[in-house]
Parts: C-alpha cells; sequence; structure tokens
C-alpha cells in the first residue's frame, strides 16, 4: 500500500479540507532557494485547450498536496507553466524562457511535435525528467529519448490492450482498424499487424481518413463489406467517430466499436449521443467519478474538486505524482537530481500503489507504464463503466 511520505500528504489534505487552485507560480520572478522546479509547456488556449487546462489542475492539485506536506525532505515544489496554444514553436519558446530564469527538474511537454523538438536541448542540458501528454510509440525508445517518459500506455500499446481484450472475449474474432491520415492516426497500425496476428485474431479491414473528414460514407461501405466483430477508431478526439457508427448501424452492422485514450473522456463520448450506446475503449486510469474499491486518492481528489474531473486531468495528477516521486528517491539515494539520476530513480518504480488512480500495481521498466482496463459506455447512467479488469501488457 502508500508509503509513508503519501500518507502524509493525504492527511495534510484531509487536515487542510477544501484547497482550490495553487497558485500560478508562471507569475513569480524565481525559484526560492531550493526549491524544486517543474517547468511545463501547457496548451491553455488553442486546439488542445481541453486538455490543457484538465492536465494543468491535475498538476497544480497534486502539487499543493506536497507542498502542504512540507515538500520533499523539506524542499517545496514551484510549478512554472507557460501557455503554448498547442504550437511547436512556442512550446520551445516557453522552454528556453522558463528553462533560463529557472534552475528546471522537472518538464511536462505539451504534445509529440514538440517532445521530439526538444530532445536534443534536453540531453544537452542533461539536468531535468520530462514527460507529457504524448503517447506516441517513437516516445517509447529509453535508447532515442533516455530523459523523457509517458504517463501510460503509448498508442500501440493501448490498441495491444485493446486486442487482448477482444481475443479474450472473442477469440479469432474480425477487427477493423480505423484512423486518421495524421503522424498521430499512423502510430499503431504496424502494431496492430503485429499484435492481432501473435493473438490469432484477424485484421479484416484498414481504413484511413482525413483528420476532419465529415463525408465517411465511402469509408462505411468498405467497413460494411469487411463486416468486423470490433471497430477501433484511433488518432481522433471526437469526429468523426459518430458519423461512422450512426451510419454503419443504419446499415445493420453488429460491430462493436472502439476508441483509444484522446477519445474516452466522459464527456466525450456522452457527446455522441446515442451512436455511444455500447462505444468501449481503452482508459490508463479510473475516472473521476469510480468509487470501486480501495482508492484514498481518487476519494481526496474528489473531495478537492466534487465536480467531474476529466481524463486529462488524472494525466496530470499522475504526472505529477510520479515525477515528485522520481524527485524523492533520488534525494533519498542521495544523489544530485539530474536527469540521469532522476530517470534512473522513476524506472526503479515497482509495484508502486498510485492510491487508485490506476487500479493495479505499476512498474516503470521503460519509457511507459503499459496498462490499461475496458470501459463501455451505459448511456442509462451516462458513464463509462469497466468492462475487464486492468490489463498489463508483458504479463
Amino acid at each position: 500500500m502508500f508509503g509513508n511520505p503519501i500518507k502524509k500528504w493525504l492527511a495534510a489534505l484531509a487536515a487542510a479540507g477544501t484547497l482550490g487552485f495553487a497558485a500560478n507560480a508562471s507569475a513569480q520572478q524565481g525559484a526560492q532557494q531550493g526549491d524544486i522546479v517543474l517547468g511545463g509547456s501547457i496548451p491553455m488556449t488553442g486546439v488542445f485547450a481541453f486538455a490543457g487546462i484538465g492536465i494543468d489542475a491535475g498538476i497544480k492539485d497534486y502539487l499543493k498536496i506536497v507542498n502542504d506536506a512540507g515538500g520533499i525532505k523539506g524542499r517545496k515544489i514551484q510549478y512554472v507553466p507557460e501557455d503554448t496554444g498547442y504550437k511547436v514553436d512556442v512550446s520551445m519558446a516557453a522552454f528556453k524562457k522558463i528553462t533560463s530564469q529557472h534552475k528546471v527538474n522537472l518538464y511536462y511537454a505539451d504534445s509529440t511535435g514538440f517532445s521530439k523538438t526538444v530532445n536534443p536541448e534536453l540531453e544537452r542540458a542533461g539536468n531535468m525528467l520530462m514527460t507529457g501528454a504524448s503517447f506516441a510509440k517513437e516516445l517509447n525508445d529509453p535508447q532515442k529519448y533516455p530523459l523523457q517518459f509517458m504517463v501510460g500506455p503509448d498508442y500501440t500499446e493501448m490498441v495491444g490492450i485493446l486486442l487482448n481484450y477482444i481475443a479474450k472475449t472473442k477469440p479469432g474474432a474480425k477487427v477493423a482498424l480505423v484512423y486518421s491520415d495524421t503522424e498521430f492516426g499512423r502510430d499503431p497500425v504496424e502494431g496492430t499487424r503485429a499484435a492481432t496476428k501473435k493473438l490469432g485474431l484477424n485484421l479484416v479491414s484498414e481504413i484511413v481518413t482525413p483528420p476532419s473528414s465529415v463525408d465517411v460514407s465511402a469509408e462505411v461501405i468498405k467497413l460494411r463489406r469487411a463486416d468486423p466483430d470490433y471497430t477501433i477508431f484511433h488518432g481522433y478526439v471526437l469526429a468523426p467517430i459518430p458519423e461512422f457508427i450512426n451510419q454503419a448501424k443504419s446499415m445493420g452492422m453488429k460491430s462493436a466499436f472502439m476508441g483509444t485514450f484522446w477519445t474516452m473522456d466522459n464527456s466525450t463520448v456522452m457527446r455522441m449521443g446515442d451512436a455511444a450506446d455500447g462505444f468501449m475503449g481503452v482508459m490508463p486510469y479510473r475516472y473521476h467519478y469510480d468509487t470501486e474499491g480501495k482508492s484514498p486518492m481518487m476519494e481526496k481528489i474528489r473531495q478537492m474538486r466534487p465536480e467531474y474531473q476529466s481524463t486529462a486531468y488524472m494525466q496530470g495528477f499522475l504526472a505529477a505524482m510520479l515525477m515528485t516521486e522520481a524527485v524523492k528517491r533520488t534525494l533519498d539515494a542521495g544523489k544530485p537530481l539530474d536527469g540521469k539520476n532522476l530517470k534512473a530513480s522513476l524506472n526503479s518504480i515497482q509495484n508502486f500503489d498510485t492510491g487508485g488512480i490506476i487500479g493495479t500495481p505499476i512498474s516503470i521498466k521503460g519509457n511507459s507504464i503499459p496498462v490499461g482496463r475496458i470501459y463501455k459506455a451505459d448511456m442509462k447512467q451516462k458513464k463509462m463503466l469497466p468492462a475487464s479488469d486492468w490489463i498489463t501488457l508483458g504479463q
């Protein structure tokens, strides 16, 4: 269960009562001496603001818990975010600004593009550990990206978790993959081909669409001809998934429809309307309203924010938890807080209890956490509900 430091943090939270937002540290001119600094390229505006706002709140809330309990070995954690609008050049400018004004130990990145672009500078500096919003398979390479990690499975692993569920539920099932013609969309294609073969599934169709496709009638006809038992969508947030499902159902298709992380926020799925009934997907974290089992950290989140918080919030909250755990382990070992030591400390995490944010203990061997659960839309309750146990790849 929880180690003593987390117990202390939870006790401090309970004593503090309602917490509200932490002050925006980006307005401060400098960190107090000895502070640990977490910088962030956070998309508070632009096309990814729906996620950035939640990520920002999750990071702030977890750091508030830590700081209210006295920090890590008496050192507070200062959060220094900058709005990027989800633009790589703006993110790079924010990174340079923050790192020139502060001795940064930890950093949150807003996109795959930024994570790839900043990597040479990250390695040159050598003094920080980075995570972010991307789950791109390319980043899941400790040799190429030795100072980065992702807070969950990469996109290929997400589809792999879905395929493991399918293979167990309906051995030999026919599967279709529908993806956007973007780097994001194409990420799991090769892995899906390999995993379906390994699991004895039949990949009957691969359908690619423009990222902003509105008219999908031709693609739906292709899907109908393939007649899959399961259809996996990847590379989208919402559109054109509802149109796909509505047209497919109107043609009498019986396929089960599935999505990956950025489609799986409860509010996003509910926006599909009737098309969402029975929609499934992979989620690395519990939903805000999930009270199943012993989950003290989820209870504290609900105390802090009784209203629904997005899956992006959970990602930001857990990102802050794991980065600060890496700091704690590095300091406990008496080592300098540089990137190499922080990443080694992160990779020392074995059977770690997140307090219920992930419903099974986690271990971080490389750059990802290949864990997830299948959730299914219940339109009567207007909620995504568990449809499987927690699935960890490689076990």
